[in-house]
């Protein structure tokens, strides 16, 4: 669905992505993971068209993205720190958003809308907002248009336990239908009952990318954590 092949960026002197390549499939919930800098977010930016390789291509579908940008309609994607304009309420966000994305999403998943209580308080702005509501929103808006592929990065940061749940909940049955849900996190522990494959990325490179099965049996580990440490120990 997602193939990124031979991907390279520099930032001036930064070399963010080093000939990284990855395939990512329908029905799969993967784990993009890593240390601060390793190039998550330049792989993520790429793939959202946000960042223009410098060799190397991406494609979606089949389809270079290059020269494809409909392909976004598809996707769902959840920042890590959600930016949006302050006097604007609840309520307001969602149909701007519904507006920007026009007609042919007349259909959308208001179920986390509703799970999270945020159809109890659309009258709130953005600005009074705590963190974690922000958060609510972001997910929200992520899952709203049905999209085949979900994009979330450190999604549970910021959530109380409850709306933790609920989120990963939501996470795993959207990935039981058949869509691809790609997840960056810190807290691995929060992955570990989620994710089916995991991409560890280090200073620009795809160190390795290796379903959850194949991780614990190369290194006898049932937690997500200390299988990662155990590879990572032995290069």
């Amino acid at each position: 669905m997602i193939i990124a092949s031979n991907v390279s960026k520099r930032f001036g002197k930064l070399t963010a992505l080093d000939d990284v390549s990855v395939t990512c499939n329908r029905g799969e919930c993967i784990a993009l993971i890593g240390p601060n800098g390793c190039g998550k977010t330049t792989l993520i930016k790429s793939i959202l068209g946000m960042v223009v390789s410098d060799s190397g291509f991406i494609t979606f579908n089949g389809k270079n993205i290059k020269h494809n940008w409909q392909y976004r309609e598809n996707i769902g994607y959840m920042p890590q720190i959600g930016r949006y304009p302050d006097n604007m309420t609840i309520g307001q966000v969602l149909d701007m958003m519904k507006d920007i994305r026009g007609k042919k999403h007349t259909v959308t998943d208001d179920e986390l809308i509703s799970r999270f209580g945020l159809s109890d308080i659309l009258s709130k702005r953005m600005r009074t907002l705590s963190g974690g509501t922000r958060q609510k929103v972001s997910a929200a808006l992520a899952f709203l248009f049905d999209p085949d592929v979900l994009i979330l990065d450190e999604p549970t940061a910021g959530l109380d336990p409850v709306s933790s749940e609920i989120l990963k909940e939501k996470i795993t049955a959207e990935k039981n239908k058949g869509k691809l849900v790609l997840i960056t996190s810190h807290i691995l522990s929060e992955l570990d009952d989620l994710v089916t494959q995991v991409i560890y990325m280090q200073e620009g490179k795809c160190c390795f990318h290796k379903s959850i099965a194949a991780l614990r049996d190369d290194t006898g580990e049932q937690k997500l954590s200390k299988a990662i440490a155990n590879v990572m120990l032995q290069k």
